[in-house]
């Protein structure tokens, strides 16, 4: 994803469908709400040593990385200050430092890890993180980069996350656009075209001062990529899913229209966090009745009301940050992180260990026969599986029902309003009973 700022602006009707790799005009911008309601990682070693990336070959095609920082011997690597890495989790121990935020006196400890080179010149950097934060404790996450110079850009904060808002709201912080780099939202993104040749990250556990909440951070992932601008894509060749589709639960982000203005209003805006729990639905991991009990009875699927309400981003205001999605759903599911797939055949490898992806698409008018809206700047939907000839099948949650939400999709379409546009974003989530398939470098 290669927005510029104008592509995060919200339209009126605070639709959560992002622009994933140009700009969104103005006139599109204004105009998407009424075309939507017309039509509508196998883990790596030690950071200094990290898995060499899923390279393209040929020039012009993707390049990821995808770092994981997910067993005590992994997260040991790292410097921790007021901290203690143990069972696989890095916890707070003791107060390492203090920070206020919001009228309120946090304890701080740290864990960052080493500088890590992901083997590409990276143009865009996404973190994401399992964590745990009881009471009124929160996770903040931040990076800093080094160009190949050897200059250093300043740390810049990706976001402030706590599972639930009793406390702390969710948020990201603005472009931060000062040196080497700028965030933009969920996506930290180089200044200059050469992009960046390593980087840092710091994941500080913040508990509010003279309580005993133990913070804590199970994993930490961080993908680097570098993606072409636009173009087209050859259609790969059908892999080994062709005829596997998988068994995931349907929900219409549609019957959620008007819901909780304060988080989205539901409809069109809430197609991440309607994708995330399908995918969630899957393994058996949605959260029980007494975690939405503040749901009105007679509302659809209220599994997605709360998930919105868990993936909310106060600043950016919308349920569509990536890495708030993986993070909720990580706690639940056991894993998930956000990354990107260079092509539909890493998908088939994902659903023929009986894993979905949620994938991140953007297209115009004729762009994708049979999807229930004409356009959208920014989508999320879910890959279930293939068909025999290796056409994608879906779930995709704009259908205004339940009953529309399985489509299939031709390949070759798809492909081209995923990979050109948002190169291939994914978010990547699994239980114990379903471990991730060998891979090269994008998980």
């Amino acid at each position: 994803m290669l927005p510029p700022t104008a592509a995060r602006r919200r339209p009126p009707h605070r639709s959560q469908h992002r622009s994933q790799g140009r700009p969104r005009p103005a006139s599109l911008a204004a105009g998407l709400g009424l075309a939507l309601a017309t039509s509508v990682l196998a883990a790596l070693p030690a950071a200094a040593a990290p898995a060499a990336p899923a390279a393209a070959a040929r020039a012009g095609e993707s390049r990821v990385d995808l770092a994981r920082w997910d067993s005590t011997r992994q997260l040991a690597t790292g410097a921790v200050r007021g901290a203690k890495v143990k069972r696989g989790k890095v916890a707070f121990a003791a107060r390492g430092g203090a920070r206020r935020l919001g009228g309120t006196t946090y304890d701080v400890a740290s864990w960052t890890s080493r500088w890590t080179a992901p083997g590409l010149d990276f143009t865009q950097l996404i973190a994401s993180w399992e964590a745990r934060t009881p009471g009124n404790s929160l996770v903040e996450i931040k990076v800093r980069g080094r160009d190949a110079a050897g200059k250093r850009s300043s740390w810049d904060v990706l976001g402030r996350w706590a599972e639930n808002d009793q406390h702390v709201r969710s948020t990201s912080l603005g472009a931060q656009a000062d040196d080497l780099a700028r965030v933009d939202v969920d996506t930290w993104s180089a200044a200059a075209p050469a992009g960046l040749r390593s980087y840092q990250v710091r994941v500080a556990l913040l508990r509010q001062t003279r309580t005993r909440a133990v913070p804590s951070v199970d994993a930490v992932h961080v993908m680097t990529s570098r993606v072409p601008k636009g173009g087209t894509v050859a259609t790969s060749a059908p892999g080994v899913a062709r005829g596997t589709v998988l068994d995931v639960p349907r929900f219409s982000q549609m019957t959620h229209a008007g819901h909780y203005p304060r988080w989205g209003g539901g409809g069109q805006a809430w197609c991440s966090p309607t994708s995330t729990s399908m995918v969630l639905g899957h393994y058996g991991a949605l959260p029980r009745r007494k975690a939405y009990s503040w749901v009105p009875a007679g509302h659809p699927d209220p599994v997605v009301d709360h998930a919105a309400r868990r993936t909310y981003d106060h600043r950016y205001r919308g349920t569509g940050n990536w890495a708030f999605n993986t993070a909720y759903a990580a706690p639940r599911a056991g894993n998930a992180f956000v990354t990107r797939l260079t092509s539909l055949r890493e998908a088939e490898q994902l659903i023929a260990a009986g894993i979905p992806v949620v994938a991140s698409v953007s297209f115009r008018a004729g762009q994708l026969t049979g999807a229930p809206i004409s356009s959208t700047a920014g989508h999320l939907l879910v890959i279930v599986g293939f068909t025999a000839d290796g056409d994608v099948v879906v779930n995709d949650p704009a259908a205004r029902t339940r009953a529309g939400v399985r489509r299939t999709y031709d390949r070759g379409q798809f492909e081209n309003v995923w990979l050109p546009t948002s190169g291939g974003l994914a978010y990547v989530i699994h239980d114990a009973e379903h471990p991730l398939p060998p891979s090269s470098g994008s998980w």
